[in-house]
């Protein structure tokens, strides 16, 4: 090879030549991969493409299925309501914690009947919590006698009390409410006169309901194991430096016939007890105990008629919301206080509910 051809040789081996390839970058050969693999065009990095506007005959389509929907309603609402979940009649989140007195009763809910699968279908009910859950407890503050660590020990019994008083699976049954009756001051001997005769020979006056739940196992069953509650508990200084407690709750019982049968009856008891934890070196009480200063109730469904002590639902087709000549009263309307509840009811033995 001559000596100028070498020179020029060597010379474009180190500066390259213009129409040389170049090698791609690892991007590039990933990218002219994916296109060689991925037929049709693809859409560029940080790209969007809109999609196709539909043609106009799809809204004929959606307006078609908007009035067959609206005839489904109109012909059979029942079924309708249990597409869109709201087959327990008040479907929906949970209601918030009741802290104070609601201003007004909950909205009607859809004329849905009950079932065993959802007992409370129908009912405001539907959106309460269960057990103790939906009663409302207030944080802990020296009061009174006490300290705060005090008030949250006398708060705690409190919800034991009602917890064992009307949502224990025994004391429902019937059995004695040992339990509840345990944290009763037993120096009070009005209660104790009260507690005695009611269990042995209940009446009018001496009734065990108006402070434990119990059911006639011989002709009921609860529908299920919850118990909805919706209620608050309230303290604040009484007599002589008292931690004064007050409870306002609502439960209600779904029952099913204790011979079979899916047919379900809704009691709904609504109790206030009031309640003094005393102060020993003041009042002659136990310790861990309290003392009871005033107990009411309202029973709707839970039969009428000679007291037995016993909740006594009623079944049928002509079952009404609440048998009784007395005046209208929604078992619900929680924004009544149970001394308006009680004048209102009069001495009427059973009132009319508006609802179950």
């Amino acid at each position: 090879m001559p000596d100028e051809e070498w020179e020029r040789f060597l010379r474009e081996s180190v500066d390259g030549t213009p129409d040389a390839p170049r090698e791609p970058s690892a991007r590039a050969r990933v990218v002219t991969r994916r296109l060689q693999e991925s037929p049709g065009q693809p859409e560029g990095w940080r790209s969007y493409s809109p999609a196709r506007p539909k043609r106009r005959k799809g809204w004929y389509a959606v307006g078609l299925l908007v009035v067959l929907a609206l005839l489904a309603v109109a012909v059979a609402p029942d079924r309708v309501t249990g597409w869109f979940g709201g087959g327990d009649g008040g479907a929906g989140e949970p209601l918030a914690a009741e802290s104070e007195r609601p201003t007004g009763a909950p909205p009607g809910e859809p004329a849905l009947r009950p079932t065993r699968e959802e007992p409370f279908r129908g009912s405001p009910a539907a959106r309460w919590a269960n057990g103790t859950a939906g009663i409302t407890v207030p944080p802990a503050k020296a009061t009174g006698w006490m300290s705060t660590a005090q008030v949250k020990v006398a708060l705690d019994r409190t919800g034991d009390f009602l917890a064992a008083s009307s949502l224990d699976p025994a004391v429902l049954r019937g059995e004695r409410p040992a339990r509840a009756i345990a944290l009763i001051n037993p120096r009070q001997q009005d209660v104790k006169n009260f507690l005695s005769t009611a269990f042995r020979t209940p009446d009018e006056k001496n009734d065990p309901l108006m402070l434990f739940s119990r059911y006639d196992g011989k002709h009921v069953r609860p529908a299920g194991d919850d118990i909805r509650t919706r209620g608050r508990v309230s303290y604040t200084e009484g007599k002589d430096g008292a931690l004064r407690v007050s409870t306002d709750v609502t439960y209600v019982y779904p029952f099913v016939r204790a011979e079979g049968g899916d047919e379900v009856a809704r009691t709904i008891v609504r109790r206030e007890v009031v309640l003094d934890w005393n102060d020993p070196a003041k009042v002659i009480t136990e310790p861990g105990t309290f003392s009871l200063v005033s107990y009411s109730v309202d029973i709707t469904n839970g039969g009428c008629g000679p007291a037995t002590g016993l909740l006594s639902p009623r079944f049928g087709p002509g079952r009404p919301a609440g048998a009784g000549e007395g005046p209208e009263l929604d078992p619900y309307d929680r924004s009544i206080s149970m001394t308006d509840r009680m004048r209102n009811a009069g001495d009427e033995e059973c009132g009319t509910a508006t609802r179950s």
